[in-house]
């Protein structure tokens, strides 16, 4: 698992190479510098987890680089634990309050040394642990569906869930694969650890190589300060690439010897970074035809697929539609704060008779719009705005009255000017062509709400 990383900063050469030794003994992997400047530049290029930093420094001094640290976000600073030779009550205060775990004497000792430090990394741990927990507070993985995929897919988590293959995740757009990667993270031994997502598609080409391994100040025009990448902020944890299809040839080259060599170089960097990381991939699209076609590296294919995942589309799990409609209404109902609100038979029957060529996340969509744009408690048919536009892609409910449908293409089409319009009902009407009083009285008899 994760090795701890510990700067030491001290202008004395020989306290910087019995620190480190003694620290080294200890397991962990140690960087000795002699300035607080240094200190800052080192942090902001590397991930520690803790900084002895010595008070008396020639140039920034202790204090002034213990601030400067502490205005660093709670991920990307680390325990800081002073050091002094002759300090004073009034300066271990003043430490204290700017963030310093706890405050060392020199001469040091090795047994004070070891449990300080292994205290103040177990601190760390906790807070970074809490903030996670905060940022999650409820977003749990929660996989819904009682489908026979979906039981399949359920059971696959169980068998793999103790295991740290990897993993690669296919599915159409909108089938809930980040879901899949964040439920395995969550059931594998790097819970407590970090999960960090980048999605490959959504990064331009040129940014992508510095997105995953970070860069230095300089490496490129526009790289104004070092950046940590996506890899080293998953150190001991697991890293997401979504969208893995859409990398570059060149950035699949790196990406592979990262896996192999579980180390690589910065943008820019002349070392390697030692890092601990568990990948997960997902794709949406043909991946051997991909290869076929020279867009992607088989021995990439072949790292990343140890354990495939197949996520099936909304279509072929349609049995699960009310159970996942349910969820999403009671999720916007409590995000927004209206009442609750129920779907009727012939609702349930609509949603279950569409194709749903945009998968859960459409679905979710069309919940999130129900809530908010209609008054009542209780959802018909007509209060469901699916788009008639895409009927090739719905199957015949074999129920629905001309009146049902001409409702529904009514209500479609107004909502659809009121979105245009940011809600502005006399701008609509003007769009529509109609008085904005006969627009209200149709937005009444159609459920929708003001």
């Amino acid at each position: 698992m994760k090795r701890h990383h510990i700067l030491v900063v001290d202008d004395e050469p020989l306290i910087r190479q019995s620190l480190s030794g003694v620290l080294e003994d200890e397991g962990y992997s140690v960087q000795a510098v002699e300035s607080g400047e240094t200190c800052l530049e080192e942090i902001s290029r590397n991930c520690y987890d803790l900084v002895l930093l010595d008070i008396w420094l020639p140039g920034m001094d202790g204090l002034e680089t213990l601030e400067r640290i502490a205005q660093r976000p709670l991920a990307e600073r680390p325990a800081v634990v002073m050091i002094s030779g002759h300090g004073t009550i009034e300066t271990a205060v003043r430490a204290t309050k700017l963030g310093a775990f706890d405050f060392l004497e020199k001469p040091l000792t090795i047994d004070k040394v070891t449990v300080v430090v292994k205290n103040a990394i177990r601190q760390r741990r906790l807070e970074l642990e809490v903030e996670r927990l905060r940022d999650d507070y409820g977003r749990a993985p929660r996989i819904i569906g009682e489908s026979v995929p979906m039981k399949a897919l359920r059971q696959q988590l169980a068998l793999m869930a103790g295991t740290n293959g990897r993993v690669l995740i296919f599915g159409e757009s909108g089938t809930g694969k980040e879901l899949v990667a964040r439920a395995i993270h969550a059931m594998s031994p790097r819970a407590r650890e970090p999960f960090v997502d980048v999605n490959c598609a959504a990064i331009p080409e040129d940014l992508i190589e510095s997105e995953l391994f970070g860069h230095r100040k300089g490496s490129f025009p526009g790289a104004a300060e070092d950046k940590v990448g996506k890899f080293q902020k998953a150190d001991g944890g697991t890293l997401f690439l979504d969208e893995v299809g859409d990398m570059s040839l060149k950035t699949q080259a790196k990406v592979l010897r990262t896996l192999d060599e579980q180390k690589f170089e910065p943008v820019g960097a002349h070392h390697a970074v030692q890092v601990d990381v568990r990948v997960i991939a997902a794709t949406n699209k043909d991946l051997e035809k991909e290869m076929e076609q020279g867009n992607f590296r088989e021995d990439l294919y072949y790292r990343l697929n140890v354990i495939p995942f197949y996520v099936p589309p909304l279509r072929d799990r349609i049995e699960d539609v009310p159970l996942l409609a349910d969820h999403f209404l009671r999720e916007f109902t409590t995000a927004y704060g209206r009442r609750p609100k129920e779907l009727t038979p012939a609702a349930y029957e609509l949603l279950m008779s569409y194709r749903w060529p945009g998968n859960v996340r459409e679905l979710r969509n069309l919940m999130e719009r129900i809530v908010i744009m209609n008054p009542q408690t209780r959802i018909d048919a007509r209060h469901v705005p699916l788009p008639l536009s895409r009927g090739a892609g719905r199957r015949p409910s074999g129920s629905a009255s001309l009146q049902e449908v001409r409702e529904a293409a009514e209500r479609e089409y107004i909502m659809k000017k009121l979105e245009e319009t940011g809600g502005n009902v006399s701008r609509a009407a003007e769009l529509l062509g109609l008085e904005r009083s006969n627009l209200y009285r149709k937005m009444k008899a159609l459920g929708i709400a003001k």
